[in-house]
């Protein structure tokens, strides 16, 4: 009674005489002593109490007490031990799987062991297509068949009369209700990976192929909700040849449809495309895209409705992502392709302040930065070495360079105007990321344009960027759109770092211009650019071995933090977020000078820790501990870049340093300054052996040093003589016995030494 007070008060429409059947029923159901018992109170229960008039609470009262084990052994015993029941194989199917459905619409359900241990089973059936061949997969995996056979073509289904192979084909009932299951695991947390590791891409696919009961229906978009998460790259690392077979089969039935369902199949195409990272090397596959272009052009050619562009253009997006611009068309489409995304942009971002945005405008403008951005890639590479094979953007005439030009301009303009009406109630936006991104890959490239809406977006700019470094644990929304578009650095978490990733570059641009260099600085830009090379140094010093590779976006922090060391150096005398970088550095320094894999942040390091060095009041004192283990580093790693090809070949930065060649000479400037003034760094210049390997360097190598090594060289050594008598006695005496060479050439060291 109790049971049916509770059922009353949950909303249900039963009627009071109902609602004691249920109660007698669900009694009947928590103490069946056997399947028939339970058969028969389920059968009461359908009968009298019909599933319209049940609401939810009294549903999942019914479905706990009918519990998962007995769906689980209808299927097993449908699979293994069919003429040991007194019902066929195709009841004990029907009623299994639609015992499974219901109780999958119970998320609590839906991700229990018991449910998802008959997965495999319900993905063999419909692989298979047909009952009679789920005996021959018990106690195998849905696609463990040998090459080339159909779904009639093991067990009895091959000697079976034509009537008997018809009657056992799965019904539609039996393969909604296995869908139905599959799809709400899928919908569960993990449960993309949950399927993918029972092998519900190969069989899915091999259900699309085989055209088996409702697989274009309802396999497809499965599939799709599998391949659109952070799924997507281990399912083509895993399965790239069937989802491949699958993706020209779908390519090549857009391309022969008709221009109206053309429309609206871009969209089902996209979640099939492979991420750029695990595209298959294949032929096929290029000629495929090519194809799908060639379908694309004449529907961008036309006059579309705003729901008929949005996909056009996401598809044109995604299939840029995967080869570039190399098979997109003629120059002049091109042109087309970027000025229609720009115009959507312009038009969807240029509405009034508080104007929300649909998730389906959301989506179309996310697809359009992708475009603008590639158009930026190609524009930005235009003048460097021609690529192997030439895209059209390449072959733009000026005319059509500069209308791209202005486009991108235009519709980055729409992308600041927007960037300005965000709050930081917003911040956690996906679409807001999308922009910031989108924007900050503009200005990596070009901040000649819009320079004054450039310098008035920074307070956003650095904001934004400040926020997410601070705040990365709370941002799940956003970390999991971030690992559902693959726009992480490496492919790894979110950290909150990303945005200041993309944001970097810009900084450095913008950092060497007086007018976006005075507000960087109210913004206190320094401090956060040295709070992301601590936090980014603590992660990295826990890798080792192969993991420890270097991180571009760490050497370009370094980069803007030298811009401000060289033209602000009273910021940098007085801000104590630079003498926690020096700390920093000191402590990083000696770790990284036997790294070679991070030699170039070592040069930046090293550099940049002798540039603030440089900006200290005179002393006379010896360094303290930090200090010299900094210059201990850095003195070892100078020594290190500097040889000759051969004892007579001209002095020259070593070729393990070429990309890092100019930060070594403006290491040794710097060096000159600290030891102007900080005398007390000579004791260390001799003792770690830097002169006294440089001396012996420029005194055997008879071909000159290359005119700025000469000079940098000649300018660190003439700051050491001045303030030791020592070390000036010291390169008198090599000037004497060299015999010449390069270091007797350096007219303003011999007069500092008298030679």
């Amino acid at each position: 009674m109790a049971d049916r007070e509770q059922a009353v008060a949950g909303g249900g429409s039963l009627s009071e005489s109902q609602g004691q059947v249920l109660d007698r029923c669900l009694h009947a159901l928590r103490h069946a002593k056997n399947d028939s018992q339970t058969l028969a109170a389920l059968l009461l229960i359908t009968r009298l109490c019909p599933p319209t008039q049940l609401d939810k609470p009294t549903m999942r009262r019914i479905l706990e007490a009918v519990g998962l084990n007995l769906p689980a052994r209808l299927l097993v015993t449908a699979a293994q031990n069919p003429d040991g029941s007194v019902l066929p194989a195709y009841e004990l199917l029907s009623l299994g799987t639609a015992l499974l459905a219901a109780l999958s619409t119970d998320p609590d359900m839906a991700s229990r062991p018991q449910l998802l241990a008959t997965v495999p089973l319900l993905l063999g059936l419909l692989a298979d297509g047909s009952m009679s061949g789920l005996q021959n997969r018990a106690g195998a995996g849905p696609v463990d068949r040998p090459a080339g056979e159909g779904p009639g073509d093991q067990g009895g289904d091959a000697d079976a009369p034509p009537a008997a192979q018809e009657s056992s084909r799965l019904d539609e009932a039996t393969a909604a209700d296995c869908f139905q299951v599959l799809t709400a695991v899928c919908s569960v947390p993990r449960g993309p990976e949950l399927l993918l590791n029972r092998a519900a891409v190969p069989a899915l696919c091999r259900a699309v192929e085989q055209n088996q009961t409702l697989s274009q229906q309802r396999a497809l978009p499965l599939l799709g909700s599998l391949l659109s998460g952070k799924t997507k790259e281990k399912a083509w690392r895993k399965h790239p040849a069937e989802l491949l077979s699958l993706l020209l089969r779908l390519a090549k039935e857009f391309c022969r449809s008709s221009d109206l369902t053309r429309f609206q199949t871009c969209a089902r195409l996209v979640p099939f495309l492979p991420p750029p990272g695990e595209a298959p090397q294949s032929e096929e596959l290029k000629e495929a895209v090519s194809d799908m272009w060639a379908a694309l052009r004449p529907m961008l050619q036309a006059k579309l409705t705003p729901k008929q562009i949005g996909p056009v253009l996401v598809l044109s997006a995604c299939l840029l992502d995967l080869y570039g611009w190399e098979s997109v068309g003629p120059p002049k489409f091109c042109c087309l392709l970027v000025n229609r995304a720009c115009v959507e942009v312009r038009m969807g971002l240029e509405e009034p302040p508080g104007t929300d945005l649909s998730p389906e405008l959301q989506h179309t403008l996310t697809g359009c930065y992708r475009i603008m951005e590639a158009a930026m890639e190609q524009a930005c590479t235009a003048g460097d070495a021609a690529p192997p094979h030439c895209s059209s953007l390449n072959a733009l005439s000026l005319q059509q360079s500069r209308q791209v030009l202005g486009v991108l301009t235009e519709a980055f303009s729409s992308v600041m105007f927007h960037l300005q009406q965000v709050d930081p109630g917003r911040f956690s936006d996906p679409f807001v990321f999308a922009s910031f991104r989108v924007l900050c890959s503009w200005l990596a490239e070009e901040t000649s344009c819009l320079k004054e809406e450039v310098t008035a977006l920074l307070p956003f700019l650095v904001g934004y960027a400040r926020r997410h470094l601070q705040e990365a644990a709370s941002e799940q929304g956003l970390s999991d759109w971030m690992a559902r578009v693959s726009v992480g650095e490496e492919g790894g978490a979110w950290t909150g770092g990303e945005a200041l990733r993309y944001l970097l570059p810009a900084l450095c641009h913008l950092s060497a211009e007086d007018a976006p260099r005075k507000v960087l600085l109210s913004l206190d830009t320094p401090l956060l650019l040295v709070g992301f090379l601590t936090q980014t140094w603590t992660s990295l010093r826990q890798r080792s071995g192969s993991a420890l590779s270097r991180d571009p976006s760490m050497e370009t922090a370094c980069s803007a933090l030298l811009n401000f060391a060289v033209t602000e150096p009273e910021s940098v005398r007085k801000d104590p977020c630079f003498r926690t970088l020096e700390a920093h550095l000191s402590e990083a320094l000696p770790f990284l000078v036997n790294k070679p894999r991070l030699l170039v942040l070592a040069a930046n390091y090293c550099t940049l820790g002798l540039m603030i060095g440089r900006l200290k009041p005179p002393t006379a004192g010896s360094p303290d501990a930090a200090q010299r283990r900094f210059f201990c580093a850095a003195l070892r790693l100078l020594r290190g870049a500097l040889g000759s090809g051969s004892d007579t070949g001209p002095v020259q930065v070593s070729d393990g340093w070429a990309e890092a060649a100019e930060l070594w000479r403006l290491s040794l400037q710097a060096l000159g300054g600290c030891v102007r003034v900080q005398p007390g760094l000579v004791a260390l210049i001799r003792d770690e052996g830097w002169l006294r390997h440089t001396l012996g360097l420029l005194t055997r190598t008879g071909g000159p040093p290359e005119r700025h090594t000469e000079e940098v060289l000649e300018e660190a050594l003439c700051a050491v003589v001045e303030r030791c008598l020592d070390c000036r006695q010291e390169v008198r005496e090599a000037m004497r016995s060299g015999g010449g060479g390069a270091l007797g050439r350096m007219k303003s060291l011999r007069k500092l030494v008298a030679v």
